[in-house]
């Protein structure tokens, strides 16, 4: 049994939950695919469902009448209408389009609330997190002292307390759930991604001289084993380096460098396809669209069928 696996073992027996947040996973952050197919008949909208819908939910469309669509979607068009002034703005759209593109992470939250949250006051305070978590670890430190993995609680927890620090936006040292979101799920929040790129360049710059170089990239996702040849994706990935990460040159990534690797900013899919659908729905040209708009052209939000989103409207809101 490898360390990593005695560790897990060691906190399911103690009855803690094990945390995700400062695990290793893959670096690069993009956007949920929300590129429009080039062939794609106008007439079925189907990338305008899936964006708009989920691509699960898209699939289900055929569950119910016409009729049944119109009223679902006249109820998701209120939830979308943010304010409950009557009008659903581009940015307002956006967000519903972001949120559904990353339901899973609303879901995956959930899943877990109640483990955290051990007082039950719908908040998880960060030494509620931490007994969760480290509450064997601090209980018999000795037995972690021969740990050399990566997978280390003294590295660990001081980490993640600096991440929750973040996250906790009101600074009352407790995560509501949108907070304790963006705790095991940073990269999807603007003002967690500082913490995102630091803990990746923690991660890779083994030297800690605060750069990347080509071997820490290299290392990160390749173990070479000495004297060995190097696969041909690894000398591809050397090429990726010197000529898109390492970017003034220099030999290494910055902290700038690696968020212009890690998180692309090319384009906002999200954003052009909100002004997509208020372009074609919005009859009085106000930028803006009314929930009766939405409804007569409800083609193009769910079809001539449509999805099974009755789970949606039975939901908390905030769980969405």
């Amino acid at each position: 049994m490898d360390v990593r696996t005695y560790v897990c073992a060691l906190l399911l027996c103690s009855g803690a939950v094990f945390g995700k947040p400062t695990l290793r996973k893959d670096r690069v952050h993009h956007e949920p695919e929300l590129a429009r197919p080039a062939n794609e008949d106008n007439q079925s909208h189907q990338f305008d469902h899936e964006a708009f819908l989920g691509k699960e939910e898209a699939t289900t469309f055929d569950q119910l009448t016409p009729e049944e669509s119109k009223d679902r979607l006249g109820k998701i068009a209120d939830r979308i209408d943010g304010d409950g002034d009557g009008f659903i703005t581009i940015a307002e759209l956006k967000a519903w389009i972001k949120r559904v593109q990353k339901r899973y992470v609303y879901e995956n939250v959930a899943k877990v609330w109640t483990d955290y949250d051990l007082n039950k006051d719908n908040k998880i305070s960060w030494d509620e997190y931490k007994q969760a978590t480290y509450g064997y670890y601090l209980a018999n430190p000795g037995e972690f002292e021969d740990t050399t993995d990566q997978f280390s609680f003294r590295k660990m927890l001081p980490r993640d307390e600096r991440r929750f620090r973040t996250a906790d936006l009101d600074g009352d040292a407790a995560a509501d759930r949108e907070e304790f979101t963006s705790f095991l799920h940073p990269e999807e929040f603007d003002h967690m991604r500082d913490i995102v790129v630091l803990e990746t360049l923690e991660d890779i710059d083994k030297n800690g001289d605060g750069h990347v170089d080509e071997d820490e990239y290299i290392a990160d996702m390749f173990a070479h084993e000495e004297g060995g040849p190097e696969p041909d994706w690894v000398r591809t990935e050397r090429d990726q380096f010197s000529d898109f990460r390492d970017l003034n040159k220099d030999g290494r990534m910055d902290v700038e460098e690696i968020r212009h690797w890690i998180l692309p900013q090319d384009y906002d899919h999200a954003q052009a396809e909100a002004r997509h659908l208020v372009y074609e729905s919005d009859q009085d040209k106000d930028q803006m669209l009314t929930r009766e708009e939405i409804l007569q052209n409800w083609n193009m939000f769910v079809g001539s069928q449509a999805t099974n989103y009755g789970e949606d409207l039975t939901k908390n809101h905030d769980e969405l």
